[in-house]
């Protein structure tokens, strides 16, 4: 059995402490998009490309939230890939 605070990630399906994940919500009863926060059915992802990659490509967010995730959602989450990358090499 999971721990507690332990989700599985939509894309590579290994389990994480959700302060290690990305957490993308649809939100009640509005049905937005949004990340980090709200309530509603919630979908985690790695922080990483493959993950990020995997899941765009087989609509795998989509399929969990169960509504279509707009590209902006994944834009700001290459966005904070790329923060996070070059924030280890300085």
């Amino acid at each position: 059995m999971a721990e507690k605070n332990h989700r599985l990630c939509v894309s590579c399906r290994q389990t994480a402490h959700r302060n290690h994940l990305w957490r993308v919500v649809r939100t009640y009863p509005h049905r937005k998009i949004q990340l980090d926060y709200g309530i509603g059915r919630s979908a985690y992802l790695c922080p990483n490309a493959n993950c990020l990659g995997a899941a765009k490509k087989k609509n795998r967010l989509a399929k969990a939230l169960r509504t279509a995730v707009p590209s902006e959602i994944y834009q700001t989450l290459e966005n904070r890939l790329q923060s996070q990358s070059s924030g280890k090499l300085g």
